[in-house]
């Protein structure tokens, strides 16, 4: 049996679809939602953790690559250095779930760590080495 954490993002054109549901009928994976943000006329988010035989979890990706959805691993953690941090905003433009938002009253970075899902986009823009991947 393999484990997998992973990331979709999926266009607006597939929200209707049943993409979880053919991962479990047509692949014999278990699935289980971690995390998810659909809203209508945008990109979706999904956090998944999925589990079968190695085979039918290549074959579950591969499906989901073919219809246009985007998947990478999810990563453990992040560390934000906000010592480290001069608060350019790269970091806020690139956050699929707004864990990095502006203050508007300081114009500061916050992060808030219970809205991230650890994809790692800001990771690697940031260009002061201020967030780091924790395993």
């Amino acid at each position: 049996m393999t484990k997998k954490r992973i990331v979709l993002r999926f266009p607006n054109d597939l929200l209707e679809k049943p993409v979880t549901y053919h991962l479990i009928r047509d692949f014999d994976l278990v699935v289980n939602i971690l995390k998810a943000k659909i809203t209508p006329r945008e990109e979706g988010l999904l956090v998944l953790a999925i589990e079968g035989e190695r085979k039918n979890v290549e074959a579950g990706l591969e499906y989901l690559k073919n219809i246009g959805v985007q998947t990478q691993p999810l990563i453990e953690d992040i560390n934000w250095d906000s010592t480290r941090c001069t608060h350019c905003t790269a970091c806020v433009t690139v956050c699929p779930t707004n864990a990095f938002r502006i203050d508007r009253n300081t114009m500061r970075v916050e992060f808030d760590r219970n809205k991230c899902i650890a994809c790692g986009l800001c990771v690697d823009i940031c260009p002061y080495h201020a967030l780091e991947i924790i395993v």
